[in-house]
């Protein structure tokens, strides 16, 4: 049977079974009028981002206070960057945003504000939104907004270890790409399909590469990996690469909201890479299963013969906001004999050279409307944990489950052409026996037809004896 993996401590919860974070939604949003969701995403996510900085440096504010007495200095800014908190002017503090709320010139001291954090905050430069001073913002609701996002505390010690924002901020994300449909998906990645990935390749440290990492929820998810398995995630390195401007800088905010360091690119990775020079240890990235167009057969063949492939994972339509037919995970290996990843870390894996696992867990997930599908914790364990039993560091042993799971050879693959899908390769899931004799089941469906034969008989006279009725027999 699959191994059962124990679900990461801390990981967050779907979305499905989130607490204020949908109240808060759901008033934000009635703000919105008519404004358009790919447009406002910016405006409230921006005063998200600014509260954020604003509520952390008044906590280390107060604590440098308490500390004057010791020589700490409140207003010297290299007290707040060398304990990693922006230095926040008085203007784009929250409490100035806050009194000028009502005023007509709201929106010129929000952009004024994010351009003084900009020139204090080197690492921010370009990063945050502007235009909160157009005419096309209505600054009644954009003063309500303000109202609304001060009564939550975001940056301070205890909503911090809470993750508030985090929390906040990825349901906001979440909300908005649906609200967006397909334009606001191609950008987001839900983070259960996230942490799937995160909890399958283990990243215990090393460098990892997202060449297309939209609004960065592979780097988060991450760094709160390793700090669940009780590790120092300062052995991570995060490079990523994004080619739309907005989100470019939504992927830098969702960083710089969790301190994460990390060097983002800005630019097509499949054009102009902006990490060619980089030799990292886990790559995300998304090809086809079965395509043969543009040469996408070709290319796969080699990657297929070339031993590459560690695991194939089929995952339920409806998972994405993009997309609601089924998405693969692809995960490859260059190196598949036994050993230590490349940082010295980790458990070993076993010698898996010749084989390539097939997962196919479409039936799994759980419908949280009509069109949006959500993995469980307990998906997420069974997949992760069959591949780790598979790969030779998990709980248990791995075993082939029919319908589910099944480790292939390479002259497996070969026979299927080089497709890729894992359903050819699972078979059908086993049917349970009911214990029903064969020749009592045999006969109890075949008198169960004849009836339902003379049903359907009697059903067709009626019918036709209504149509001559009404003169339309022929």
């Amino acid at each position: 049977m699959p191994a059962k993996a124990r679900p990461a401590k801390g990981s967050a919860a779907n979305g499905a079974t989130l607490g204020f974070e949908a109240k808060l939604w759901k008033t934000a949003d009635a703000l919105r009028n008519n404004m358009d969701a790919a447009e406002y995403k910016h405006v409230v996510l921006g005063l998200i981002f600014l509260k954020y900085i604003s509520d952390a440096f008044d906590s280390h504010r107060t604590k440098l206070e308490a500390e004057a007495a010791e020589g700490a200095d409140p207003e010297e800014p290299d007290e707040y960057r060398g304990a990693n908190v922006f230095w926040v002017p008085p203007s784009a503090r929250w409490d100035h945003l806050k009194a000028q709320a009502k005023q007509p010139t709201i929106g010129e001291t929000v952009d004024d504000a994010m351009d003084a954090i900009e020139r204090e905050n080197p690492l921010l430069k370009g990063v945050l939104p502007r235009d909160y001073a157009r005419p096309g913002l209505d600054k009644t609701r954009l003063g309500q907004i303000i109202d609304l996002i001060s009564g939550i505390g975001l940056g301070d010690a205890e909503s911090r270890s809470k993750d508030i924002l985090g929390r906040v901020y990825e349901y906001f994300l979440s909300q908005f790409a649906s609200a967006e449909g397909k334009k606001g998906g191609q950008f987001y990645t839900p983070s259960y399909v996230v942490r799937l990935l995160v909890e399958m390749l283990t990243p215990y440290g090393g460098r990892v590469l997202d060449p297309c990492c939209g609004s960065g929820g592979m780097f988060v998810q991450s760094e709160k990996f390793v700090e669940a398995h009780g590790g120092n995630t300062d052995v991570i390195s995060i490079y990523g690469q994004e080619s739309n401007y907005t989100t470019w800088r939504l992927c830098n905010m969702n960083l710089a909201i969790r301190g994460i360091a990390g060097q983002i690119a800005h630019g097509d990775s499949f054009h102009n890479d902006g990490h060619a020079d980089l030799k990292a240890d886990y790559v995300l990235a998304n090809g086809s299963m079965s395509s043969s167009q543009s040469g996408e057969g070709e290319i796969r063949k080699a990657i297929v013969e070339a031993d590459l492939v560690d695991c194939m994972v089929a995952l339920p339509g409806q998972l994405f906001y993009s997309t609601q037919i089924p998405v693969c995970l692809w995960f490859v290996a260059r190196e598949k004999r036994n050993g230590r990843r490349s940082d010295g870390k980790g458990p070993k894996f076993r010698d898996r050279r010749g084989e390539t696992l097939f997962i196919d867990a479409r039936k799994m997930g759980t419908l949280v409307d009509r069109v949006h599908r959500e993995l469980t914790d307990g998906d997420i364990a069974k997949i992760a944990g069959t591949y780790h039993a598979w790969r030779g560091d998990g709980e248990t042993e791995y075993e082939n489950v029919p319908g589910f799971c099944r480790a292939a050879t390479l002259d497996d693959m070969r026979g299927h052409g080089h497709v890729l899908t894992p359903g050819r390769y699972v078979g059908a899931e086993a049917a349970e026996d009911d214990g029903e004799p064969f020749e009592e089941k045999m006969l109890r469906l075949t008198t169960q037809l004849s009836e339902q034969t003379e049903q359907g008989r009697r059903l067709d006279e009626a019918i036709n004896a209504n149509l001559r009725e009404l003169r339309y027999d022929r």
